[in-house]
């Protein structure tokens, strides 16, 4: 057990499994799949062993009054807010610059606050 809370996984509820799937797997270039194995259905996001990882699951979208939640970019910023635009999404706000990077805030399809996130080159 750590020794002080952290944040182990995140869910972001969806109306259209399929649909959700297509627009992350374009935004982010991942390959997720449908997993029926528990009680409810889910697509697991990778975490390349880098991160928190978490889920899509059929449930019912904040519509931007929810928990934001960021994602790190494959490629640049500029890049994967063009790909997120293109498959559905409403640019917010950014980019904005902080000291480990920079995000963008987007709303993905079902209204899910969604930060766009690259990190600082080393």
């Amino acid at each position: 057990m750590a020794d002080q809370s952290h944040v182990v996984w995140t869910e972001i509820p969806v109306t259209d499994m399929q649909k959700a799937m297509e627009f992350y797997n374009r935004v982010f270039g991942w390959a997720l799949k449908l997993d029926e194995s528990g009680p409810d259905p889910m697509a697991v996001f990778p975490d390349g062993g880098a991160g928190v990882g978490g889920h899509l699951y059929p449930g019912a979208p904040g519509k931007g009054a929810g928990p934001t939640i960021h994602l790190g970019v494959p490629d640049g910023l500029e890049a994967a807010t063009e790909r997120a635009q293109a498959a559905g999404a409403r640019v917010l706000h950014g980019p904005i610059g902080i000291p480990p990077g920079r995000f963008t805030y987007i709303e993905d399809p079902d209204g899910n606050s969604i930060g766009l996130f690259e990190p600082k080159a080393v």
